[in-house]
């Protein structure tokens, strides 16, 4: 079966990018780095792609130069089980990088995450349609999502 890896293009900045990343996943790990050789458009050496892991998934980081840059209409979501961790990645992905509205933030890098916690999904598809449009109420005045916020949304009558 064929595999589908997210490829992200950097400027200069993968080799930082895949460093980075790797700090902040627990289960993380390179997979294999390649660099520019001696007439190739950036300076001999300069990392050309690295092949990484996070959390069982594959990525793909290049040196290409200025040509494209990241933007919000891709973003990778880490669905969080507690609020312990979404405090953990909303704190060290947003590091340098912009909060944004709703869970979403852009890191150092310009790459769009959200920090999504497995409760919001649960709360906004809730039968009791006046409990969903509580929480989705509460969400949207959120940066980072708090669970014991949303939860208190849906309760309130």
């Amino acid at each position: 079966m064929a595999t589908i890896t997210p490829f992200l293009w950097f400027d200069d900045q993968a080799e930082q990018a895949m460093n980075f990343y790797l700090s902040v996943f627990a289960e993380a790990r390179v997979l294999n780095v390649n660099r520019y050789p001696a007439g190739a458009p950036l300076p001999e050496g300069t990392l050309m792609t690295a092949s990484f892991e996070l959390n069982g998934l594959a990525f793909v980081a290049l040196n290409g130069g200025p040509m494209f840059s990241f933007n919000q209409a891709i973003s990778f979501v880490i669905n969080c089980e507690s609020q312990q961790e979404v405090d953990d990645y909303w704190e060290k992905l947003s590091a340098e990088g912009q909060p944004g509205q709703c869970g979403w933030l852009t890191d150092r890098f310009g790459v769009p995450w959200q920090i999504a916690p497995t409760a919001l999904g649960r709360l906004l598809s809730d039968p009791d349609s006046g409990k969903a449009a509580r929480v989705m109420q509460a969400m949207l005045r959120m940066s980072k999502i708090d669970i014991a916020t949303l939860e208190r949304a849906a309760a309130d009558a």
